[in-house]
């Protein structure tokens, strides 16, 4: 496995990494053995990068990773935690809590689930706007000195965020989307991250599923993407399409779909880790051969032809969600 620096001071980990939100009922129904078996399966190629979030089905996906990592050492694996999210019983989102005694006590529930004495890399999943990031950051690494915390990430923040936390204590990197058709970070953001040393975990990089190459199935009960706009209707029609256009681009590479979008992702520097909702052992072997991808200049700016930039349909999140992204100001 090839392994990447997280940020100038951050762990090493690998090229790829492992995202289990899937694993949890987001893309509907999952199988519990199977997700087991492909949490064991990533570890067992090399990958010790996990993703995951307290929110992630109600605390359900913290727990699972805790039981697959049982019969495993504690430094195989580099587990990084999203916090921050509010949800109610029916399982609505309620908005985010940043405030320092909430970040502590989120913190203290997710070491218990996850079975473990200390997290890798914690990070709020948004931005709250009522509570200065400063103040987050400061009570993460409050964490950091009491030994229950490593490192501190950031999540969808814009540049101006960035800084105001770089300031306070350093940050290993920011997880945000990106991929063939989501590339707002290459305005100014990509930019910030790489001055200031940070390193990059992208998320999304197959669009959840839009540039994947396989079937998209929307229609199971709990698949958050029924609400995205670009799964609607006439916008899900056209970004189908692209990747029509991308299978034949990738062909020309001996790659699936994935795989070209993944290889493209690991092409974009050294600095971005690219984490793979994989919810299977076969989508998990598959990711995996991207990194056996060695893109040329041409080859990069080929896929980029074919999946360009501005081309998907609709937005990447609703409205509403659209409007929580701090990563998307502007302003930021």
């Amino acid at each position: 496995m090839k392994m990447r620096k997280l940020g100038k001071t951050g762990p090493e980990v690998s090229a790829i990494g492992l995202g289990a939100m899937g694993m949890s009922g987001m893309y509907g129904p999952s199988d519990r053995a199977e997700s087991l078996a492909t949490i064991q399966a990533a570890l067992e190629a090399g990958i010790n990068l996990i993703d995951t979030g307290d929110f992630y089905g109600m605390g359900h996906n913290e727990m699972l990773i805790g039981e697959a990592l049982k019969t495993r050492r504690r430094d195989e694996v580099v587990l990084s935690v999203k916090f921050g999210a509010q949800r109610d019983p029916g399982a609505g989102w309620l908005g985010f809590d940043a405030r320092p005694a909430a970040v502590k006590t989120a913190c203290a529930y997710s070491l218990q689930r996850l079975g473990v004495e200390y997290i890798d890399i914690y990070r709020p999943a948004r931005l709250d706007p009522n509570v200065p990031i400063e103040d987050t950051v400061g009570a993460i690494a409050e964490l950091i000195k009491a030994g229950y915390v490593r490192h501190i990430g950031l999540s969808e923040v814009g540049a101006a965020t960035i800084r105001k936390a770089a300031a306070v204590h350093p940050i290993v990197d920011l997880q945000i989307e990106y991929s063939l058709i989501s590339r707002g970070i290459e305005d100014e953001i990509l930019e910030v991250t790489r001055a200031l040393e940070i390193g990059v975990t992208a998320y999304g990089v197959l669009a959840r599923g839009l540039i994947s190459g396989h079937a998209v199935d929307i229609g199971a009960a709990g698949d958050f993407r029924g609400h995205s706009p670009r799964f609607q209707g006439a916008n899900l029609q056209k970004n189908l399409a692209l990747t029509e256009v991308l299978r034949a681009q990738a062909g020309k590479l001996n790659l699936t779909p994935a795989q070209a979008a993944i290889a493209w992702v690991l092409a974009k520097g050294d600095d971005i880790v690219p984490l793979i909702g994989a919810r299977r052992r076969d989508r998990l072997a598959e990711a995996l051969g991207a990194l056996k991808a060695r893109l040329k200049p041409d080859e990069v700016i080929a896929l980029e032809a074919a999946a360009p930039r501005d081309a998907a349909a609709g937005a990447r999140y609703p409205e509403a969600q659209m409007a929580m992204l701090d990563s998307e100001r502007r302003d930021a």
